[in-house]
């Protein structure tokens, strides 16, 4: 899911960095006051796995890619707002080390994998209350919703930003080709993440507490 620089239009990328900063800014206030000492070292060990399965990315058509996130485990453990700092770490480091992404839309990929990956596993969880259900979904949906938010995101391209011959000046695809592009192979990857948090949320939790 990781965007590279050229396909997102400054007027999205712009505004999306001042809603990341005032997001990021919040996530640090919240961590502040819910972080414990004692659980630094699974919250460093799931932040490196996220590193390493978010970092084996697949290409898809149009400039976009496939791959696991592990924020829906960080979400459920640490609460949303530290897997969302977690995972834009994460992000920083692909774009800094490994070229992921790009920088213009670090924002937007964060917002996307971090910020609705997050959220969407955290509240899902606490809609269908406890129990093996509700963890699956969690990590399953949430990929899906951030799989979602991205491919809106890019799709809205096209039709706000045209040349004067009705060319796109950006992401040349629409909602009906962009959205089952991204949705579809992230079906399986949502399936990973929903069996992570199936067999790993309970064994950590009981170590945590």
């Amino acid at each position: 899911m990781h965007i590279p620089d050229g396909f997102v239009a400054p007027h999205i990328y712009i505004p999306s960095y001042m809603v990341f900063t005032l997001l990021f800014a919040k996530a640090l206030k919240e961590f502040k006051e819910v972080f414990e000492e004692k659980s630094l070292p699974y919250l460093a060990t799931l932040t490196a796995f996220a590193f390493i399965i978010s970092s084996v990315s697949l290409p898809l058509p149009g400039g976009t890619s496939v791959h696991g996130l592990g924020v829906a485990l960080l979400s459920l453990l640490f609460g949303p707002w530290t897997a969302f700092i977690c995972i834009s770490l994460v992000l920083f480091l692909q774009v800094v080390l490994l070229g992921e992404g790009g920088i213009s839309t670090y924002a937007i990929n964060s917002l996307c994998m971090g910020f609705m990956g997050a959220f969407s596993a955290f509240f899902i969880h606490r809609l269908f209350k406890k129990g093996s259900f509700s963890l699956f979904l969690s990590g399953f949906a949430s990929t899906l919703l951030s799989a979602l938010m991205l491919s809106i995101l890019l799709g809205i391209h096209p039709y706000l930003f045209k040349d004067e011959r009705g060319n796109p000046l950006y992401f040349p695809y629409s909602f009906k080709v962009v959205i089952p592009a991204l949705l579809i192979p992230h079906i399986l990857t949502g399936v990973g993440e929903g069996l992570l948090c199936l067999f790993l949320y309970e064994p950590l939790r009981r170590r945590l507490e």
